[in-house]
C-alpha cells in the first residue's frame, strides 16, 4: 500500500515537472517570435523628434514625435533644392546656366559663400555651395533665378509640400533661418518625405555625398556639413542645420547591400548629440531590415476575343519591399490571371495582379498589363480568317 502511495506522489511530481518544461519552452518559442520583428519603439533618441524611413516603398520603420512641427533650420534648403532640380528636368533651367547674385541674395547672413553683388556662378556650382556648404545666399540665387523672386518661390515650396503630404510644413523662406520667422515650421516624417522625392534626382546624390570640393576654379573651398558623409560607412548625404530655435537637425541618406535609408534627426542639442543619435538610429535600421527587389519580368500570353491577333503578350512591373531580416527568403509571390480578354487591347490595360506574400501577410501587389495594342477585328478580316481556316480544311 505504501509502494502504490510512493507510485502516485512519483506520477504527480513527472506531470507536474513535465508542464513547467513545455511552459518554458513555449515562452522561449514566444520570446524567439518577438525577437523576429523589430520593435520600433524599444528605445527612445536623445532628440526632439525622429524618423526612419525605408526610401525605394516609402516605408517608416521608426519614429519618435514624428508629427510635431518644429523649426529645420537649414534642413529647409531639401525643398529649395528639390524645386530647382525639377525646373532643371522640365529644361526651364542648365546646370551650365550662368546665375547672377542679387543685393538680396549677397546679403544673407549665416553659412554662405559670400556672394558678391553681380557676381556670377554657374548653375551646378551654386548647388554644389548648398548641397555641400549649405549657403544661404547661392539658395537664394538660386530661388530668385527659377522664380525670378523668392516670395513666388516660396509659395512653390509650400504648394510643393502639399503635393507630397507633408501635413505639418509651412514655409516662409528658402533658407531655413528663423530669427525673424514667425511660423517656419516642419515635422521629421515630412522632412523625411521631401528627402525621399529629392534624391529620386541622383545629381543630388553626386554633389551630397562629396567631403570637400571647390569653386571659383579652385579658389574657394567646400567642406560638407554633414560629417557622417565622411564617417559612416555607406553614407550618400543629405542636409544638415542648426540654429538656437531649431537645435541641431539633419537628414541622412545612406545605403548598404541594396537597403537604402532616410534618418531624420531634430531638436538634437549638439552637432556631436544628432550624429551620434543618426549613427545609432542607422545602425538599427541596418541591422533589423532588408531589401526585397523581385524583377519584372513577362507574364506569356492571354487569349483575346475578336482582335486582329488570337493572343496578346502581358507583363508586370518590378516590387521592392523592406521586410525584417530573415524574412527575404520566405517571401511568396502569388499570380492571378485572366484566361481571356476581349478585343480592342490597349498596352497597360490590367489582365491580372502578382500578390507577394509573407505568411498570411500580404507585402504589396502589382498588375499584370498587356505590352501591345490589339484592335477588334471587322468583318473583312474576320471573312479572311474564316476563310483560312476553309482552305485548311
Amino acid at each position: 500500500m505504501q509502494h502504490k502511495k510512493h507510485t502516485y506522489i512519483w506520477r504527480i511530481l513527472l506531470v507536474a515537472l513535465t508542464l513547467v518544461l513545455c511552459l518554458s519552452c513555449l515562452g522561449l518559442s514566444v520570446a524567439a517570435e518577438e525577437q523576429d520583428t523589430p520593435a520600433q519603439n524599444s528605445f527612445e533618441l536623445n532628440c526632439k523628434s525622429a524618423v526612419l524611413m525605408e526610401a525605394s516603398t516609402g516605408k517608416i520603420l521608426y519614429e519618435q514625435n514624428p508629427d510635431e512641427a518644429l523649426p529645420p533650420a537649414s534642413v529647409t534648403k531639401i525643398m529649395t533644392l528639390l524645386l530647382v532640380m525639377e525646373a532643371i528636368d522640365e529644361g526651364k533651367i542648365a546646370l551650365t546656366d550662368m546665375v547672377s547674385a542679387s543685393e538680396y541674395a549677397a546679403g544673407m547672413g549665416g553659412s554662405q559663400v559670400y556672394l558678391k553683388v553681380g557676381e556670377t556662378m554657374s548653375v551646378e556650382d551654386m548647388l554644389k555651395s548648398v548641397v555641400i556648404s549649405s549657403a544661404n545666399d547661392a539658395a537664394v540665387a538660386l530661388a530668385e533665378f527659377v522664380s525670378g523672386d523668392v516670395d513666388t518661390f516660396v509659395r512653390k515650396m509650400n504648394d510643393r509640400a502639399k503635393e507630397l503630404g507633408m501635413k505639418s510644413t509651412r514655409f516662409e523662406n528658402v533658407t531655413g533661418l528663423d530669427d525673424t520667422a514667425q511660423n517656419h515650421l516642419t515635422s521629421a516624417k515630412d522632412i523625411a518625405l521631401m528627402s525621399r522625392a529629392l534624391i529620386a534626382h541622383p545629381t543630388i546624390l553626386k554633389y551630397s555625398s562629396i567631403w570637400m570640393d571647390t569653386i571659383r576654379g579652385g579658389a574657394f573651398g567646400l567642406t560638407n556639413t554633414n560629417r557622417l558623409v565622411r564617417f559612416y560607412r555607406g553614407a550618400t548625404g543629405l542636409k544638415t542645420g542648426s540654429t538656437s530655435k531649431a537645435g541641431f537637425c539633419v537628414s541622412v541618406t545612406a545605403e548598404r547591400e541594396g537597403l537604402s535609408l532616410i534618418c531624420v534627426i531634430m531638436g538634437a542639442e549638439s552637432r556631436d548629440v544628432r550624429n551620434a543619435q543618426a549613427t545609432k538610429l542607422l545602425d538599427w535600421g541596418f541591422a533589423n531590415y532588408a531589401a526585397y527587389r523581385a524583377p519584372g519580368e513577362a507574364a506569356g500570353d492571354v487569349r483575346v476575343l475578336g482582335g486582329v491577333k488570337n493572343s496578346c503578350s502581358v507583363g508586370f512591373e518590378a516590387f521592392d519591399a523592406v521586410v525584417s531580416k530573415g524574412d527575404v527568403g520566405k517571401i511568396e509571390r502569388k499570380i492571378t490571371l485572366q484566361e481571356s480578354i476581349a478585343a480592342p487591347v490597349k498596352a497597360g490595360d490590367e489582365v491580372g495582379r502578382v500578390q507577394y506574400l509573407l505568411g498570411n501577410e500580404v507585402l504589396g501587389e502589382v498588375p499584370i498589363t498587356a505590352r501591345e495594342d490589339i484592335g477588334k477585328i471587322g468583318f473583312f478580316g474576320l471573312w479572311q480568317r474564316l476563310l483560312a481556316k476553309i482552305l485548311l480544311i
